[in-house]
């Protein structure tokens, strides 16, 4: 091939009890990207639609990405990216991790594969450290992965996937604001009760049992966060509105996407996560603040060629 055309999905990290280890895909949000191979050595980045972001290789999180698996595998070649950005900088779904993942996972097919999954998680989140001042793998993963994957370590970078069951949806609602992942950051202390950190880890063990055995009623009382979203949900407009409406119509769990401001709900089906998208809309609905709603299933793929 000397060209690809490629899907680069959006990512809910965290997962409530989660923080920093656990993602999972999304199937209907992400970006696009077309790579071609050319004569010349060397990378650029010809055309970004969408959002106003960097053509200069090191400020742009796609360049850096692919510069890091470039640097390894010194290719007789050159390449072109072009980034057609769908998803907004700063939405707490994964946006940098998209232009990462797309970055080294086109190249990678265009060099033939050299590359395993993990090896282009790596690249990756060179690129994902631009954004946010430290790497991390927990939108990355799931990105390339597809599915439920949980970071196991990152020095040395282990990453597990985890089964997803059937007729699971997630409901997204982004509200146009932004939320600096460095601030959200900041928020957080630096400690934790140890009743606290208890609870935390008993909800992550038996959130992955859930997804092993489909236990969606266990999977439910695992989606409870009781270290970061007390802190984070403050700088998020009506948060505690849309978790108790979305609760209400029977969503299994519901939390902060990310660092937000993007909220998730996972659901039990499709129709529960349209009464849930229903309801959440109704509450932004009555506010000033702009927002987008999306109804997905869970993308057991990851990134993918068109």
């Amino acid at each position: 091939m000397e060209h690809i055309k490629l899907f680069s999905p959006a990512t809910v990290a965290n997962v409530s009890c989660g923080f920093d280890v656990l993602g999972f895909c999304l199937d209907s949000i992400g970006d696009e990207m077309v790579i071609k191979k050319t004569k010349e050595k060397g990378l650029k980045i010809t055309k970004i639609v969408g959002f106003d972001l960097p053509f200069e290789i090191e400020k742009n999180v796609a360049g850096v990405s692919a510069l890091a698996l470039l640097e390894d595998a010194k290719p007789d070649c050159g390449f072109e990216i072009e980034i057609y950005k769908r998803i907004k900088p700063g939405s707490g779904i994964g946006s940098s991790s998209a232009s990462a993942v797309g970055s080294v996972f086109g190249i990678n097919e265009l060099l033939g594969r050299p590359y395993n999954k993990l090896e282009l998680t790596y690249f990756a989140m060179k690129g994902e450290a631009l954004a946010s001042q430290c790497e991390h793998a927990d939108n990355i993963a799931p990105a390339l992965f597809g599915g439920f994957t949980l970071v196991k370590s990152v020095a040395p970078l282990k990453v597990l996937q985890l089964p997803t069951p059937k007729n699971l949806f997630a409901v997204i609602i982004h509200p146009q604001i932004e939320i600096k992942t460095s601030e959200a950051r900041a928020i957080l202390p630096d400690a934790i009760p140890l009743k606290n950190a208890i609870t935390q880890w008993s909800n992550v063990g038996s959130f992955v049992h859930a997804l092993h055995t489909s236990d969606y009623d266990l999977l439910s009382q695992s989606l409870q966060d009781v270290v970061v979203e007390p802190y984070r949900s403050q700088l998020i407009p009506h948060y505690q509105n849309v978790k108790e409406a979305a609760l209400k119509q029977g969503a299994l769990g519901c939390g902060i996407s990310g660092s937000g401001p993007s909220i998730f709900s996972l659901c039990h089906g499709e129709k529960v996560a349209q009464n849930v998208a229903s309801a959440i809309k109704n509450i932004y609905s009555q506010t000033n603040i702009a927002f987008e709603i999306y109804v997905s299933r869970i993308n057991t793929k990851g990134v993918n060629i068109l």
